[in-house]
């Protein structure tokens, strides 16, 4: 990555709506040099998606909570994870070391909304305990732009 790719994706980062001509005029390139730059951003992984970011707490779940599963280990935890991935409250999931075997994040309308949420998470077969921390506050937003910058 050089610096018009992080520059590239620092504008799209900022003004995702620039659009590929209003962004080679500002970056001082021709349109197919920055359509070509995406493209292999793209394709190389690097830029995973063009869609909106959304704010659950816009959609209606202002509560935050991280759940830690303890999984049966003779059950695996493919199982597990496609059944939370048909969970729509959850937002994430990853199998960990330590305590618990997967870490979930999930989203919740009200703080009672969550036990149903949690009940619906821990509603299949393999999960053997739950443990629940709920966020209070966001202190550093879920964030990856500064890792182009730190890639130089």
């Amino acid at each position: 990555m050089d610096d018009l790719d992080r520059n590239l994706i620092g504008l799209f980062a900022t003004e995702p709506r620039v659009g590929v001509l209003e962004a080679s005029r500002r970056l001082g390139v021709a349109r197919g040099t920055v359509q070509a730059r995406l493209d292999k951003l793209e394709s190389s992984g690097v830029v995973t998606g063009w869609g909106p970011d959304l704010a659950p707490e816009a959609l209606g779940y202002p509560v935050t909570a991280f759940l830690t599963l303890e999984i049966s280990q003779s059950s695996g935890h493919e199982a597990v994870a496609q059944h939370l991935a048909g969970v729509p409250e959850v937002l994430e999931a990853y199998t960990i070391t330590g305590a618990g075997d997967l870490w979930c994040r999930v989203v919740a309308r009200t703080n009672a909304d969550l036990q149903r949420v949690i009940d619906r998470v821990v509603a299949v077969a393999g999960v053997q305990r739950a443990s629940t921390v709920m966020a209070l506050e966001t202190q550093v937003p879920y964030r990856v732009l500064p890792l182009v910058g730190a890639s130089s």
